[in-house]
């Protein structure tokens, strides 16, 4: 991914049955397009170049079957691994939690949700007829995305919308060259595992 101007927007699609969304920099040009593939048996996600989906950038793969401990696996066109994110399993369970670790399988940053109390009550006023269609404007979980020292780098945000479907990342500190797109797809799968989560 080329250009990664922040803030970056990712902007999920309501209008298809799928799980995608494009991510786009602070000059609005399209860094990627994100798709998963649906009816699989173990998560499998595509990043391509742009919604032409004629080039695919990287994919991403769950090592487990279904499992809401999994890890995943990040690879580059040519099939060679750079990376996982992996939820931290039962702890999890209240607030998200997940690391990501590089081609080494070296922990390089943690991703934490900051007040797991928004998220329940999104997904509790959700499910109220009517009521429920503003839960977009009232409640946005926020993740914070630490370094070794403990120092947030990056910030993603659900930004308030109609059906929760805009996300920000913000930077906050200096992230490494080799870090930056192992630490922009950690965020966008663990986005995708989140929304599924409510």
């Amino acid at each position: 991914m080329n250009n990664l101007q922040y803030p970056i927007t990712f902007s999920f699609k309501i209008t298809t049955i799928s799980n995608d969304f494009t991510a786009k920099n602070a000059s609005g040009q399209t860094i990627a397009y994100v798709k998963q593939k649906m009816f699989k048996l173990k998560e499998a996600i595509n990043v391509y170049s742009d919604e032409s989906k004629t080039q695919i950038l990287f994919t991403i793969a769950a090592n487990k079957w279904l499992d809401f401990s999994a890890a995943y696996s990040m690879f580059d066109h040519n099939n060679k691994e750079i990376g996982k994110i992996a939820r931290k399993g039962w702890r999890s369970m209240w607030k998200a939690e997940y690391d990501i670790v590089d081609q080494n399988n070296q922990p390089q940053y943690k991703v934490q949700e900051d007040n797991a109390w928004v998220r329940i009550a999104d997904a509790l006023v959700g499910g109220i007829p009517i009521i429920g269609v503003f839960t977009g404007y009232l409640f946005n979980p926020t993740y914070n995305v630490t370094n070794k020292a403990g120092q947030i780098a990056v910030k993603l945000k659900k930004m308030p919308s109609f059906f929760g479907k805009e996300f920000e990342l913000t930077k906050l500190a200096d992230i490494d060259e080799d870090d930056k797109e192992r630490v922009m797809l950690g965020l966008m799968m663990m986005i995708l595992l989140e929304r599924r989560r409510g």
